[in-house]
């Protein structure tokens, strides 16, 4: 099996762009920038304004993409700026690349109209069909599909190997990584273009996870300080994608890894009292887990969230141990993969050795990620 390491990264966040800048408000331990008014009594972390022209050069690219995937195709640019990647048009065609994507975004305009509607149609399921056939352009509904962003990619910056779409919420990110990983080390590719992207600024989101009952709306506390009154978490606007490569590989071209990704599991239990912090045992054990630093995704959400403390207690006694939330919010598809950044330049710059990143899911979905130095 060969080495797989990580020669790139891309990151924005409400903490900002580049790893660099993440790392910084990492050792800084602030509180991240907060949105408590557009949406409330609902609260996001925005993402920091961008100069989309940098990565995205096209109007009318930028035009055609809904937030999410601007965000995206930003982040995937700075990944390939990162591995000095960029400006090879040879080694961009055939890079593959894998997407930890959610579904589209919504004409909220129309959606209130049929709604509203609705409330007196005479028969509202003729009345529904015939605002859907009439209302909704079919562009909308191909802006929605989550593959789009991998499109996007590929027609933005080049990178046209083979792709994939993955969905499923967190673990859809744990997942995009672990297949590139193991794709890499089997020999039977060597470099990927992998991570994902989150737009928390939209109602319709909101709406959703407060059916569920997964939002935080007291004044901001950390994750693990959340389950004490409740529970909840805070979703955060961001991507991330990473540059994986086998090392042989990245050697030849000069590229410099940050860190080796030595190991991925992932796991889902049936969330019944105990099987979060028995999953998370068990992933470690799979991984042969020793780490130094431990880079969380926890949600704040009641119980999963103990849980997991639990778990690293045990797992990591001697380790520090950083949330992603609290430092970005909670991105759902792009959570594993900013996690998995932020692991590698703790490791780049010396402060660990070894680096384990879990992903426990709002609802569903465990994974764990392992590091070492390169």
């Amino acid at each position: 099996m060969r080495d797989v390491v990580i020669t790139g990264v891309g990151l924005v966040s409400c903490a900002g762009e580049g790893l660099e800048t993440h790392l910084a408000a990492l050792a800084a331990a602030g509180a991240p920038n907060t949105d408590t008014a557009s949406f409330e009594p609902f609260q996001v972390h925005p993402v920091v304004p961008l100069e989309w022209d940098r990565q995205i050069p096209k109007k009318a690219d930028q035009r055609q993409m809904e937030a999410w995937q601007k965000l995206g195709c930003y982040a995937a640019g700075l990944a390939l700026d990162a591995a000095g990647a960029k400006e090879d048009a040879a080694l961009k065609s055939r890079m593959q690349l894998i997407v930890a994507a959610g579904g589209g975004e919504r004409d909220y305009a129309v959606d209130g109209q049929i709604l509203t509607g609705l409330r007196t149609a005479e028969n509202p399921g003729v009345f529904l069909n015939e605002r859907l056939m009439s209302d909704l352009r079919p562009t909308l509904f191909l802006a929605q599909l989550s593959n789009l962003l991998a499109g996007n990619i590929s027609i933005v910056h080049g990178v046209t190997g083979a792709s994939r779409t993955f969905m499923g919420e967190e673990s859809s990110g744990v997942d995009a990584l672990r297949i590139a990983r193991e794709r890499i080390a089997s020999g039977q590719d060597d470099i990927f273009l992998v991570g994902g992207a989150y737009n928390a600024e939209r109602p319709d989101v909101l709406l959703i996870y407060e059916m569920g009952g997964f939002h935080w709306k007291k004044p901001y506390r950390s994750v693990w300080e959340r389950p004490a009154e409740g529970g909840g978490m805070i979703l955060g606007s961001g991507a991330c994608f990473l540059v994986l490569e086998s090392r042989e590989h990245a050697a030849s071209r000069g590229a410099k890894p940050l860190a080796s990704l030595a190991g991925i599991a992932s796991d889902r239990s049936r969330r019944q009292p105990g099987s979060v912090e028995k999953a998370l045992h068990g992933l470690a054990q799979q991984l042969r887990a020793r780490p130094e630093a431990v880079i969380s995704g926890a949600t704040g959400v009641q119980g999963i969230t103990e849980e997991e403390r639990a778990a690293l207690k045990d797992i990591a006694p001697e380790a520090a141990v950083h949330a992603t939330a609290d430092l970005i919010g909670h991105t759902i598809e792009a959570q594993a993969p900013a996690g998995v950044a932020l692991a590698a330049g703790l490791i780049a710059q010396g402060k660990a050795a070894e680096a384990l990143v879990t992903s426990v899911g709002h609802w569903r979905g465990e994974g764990a990620i392992r590091l070492t130095k390169a």
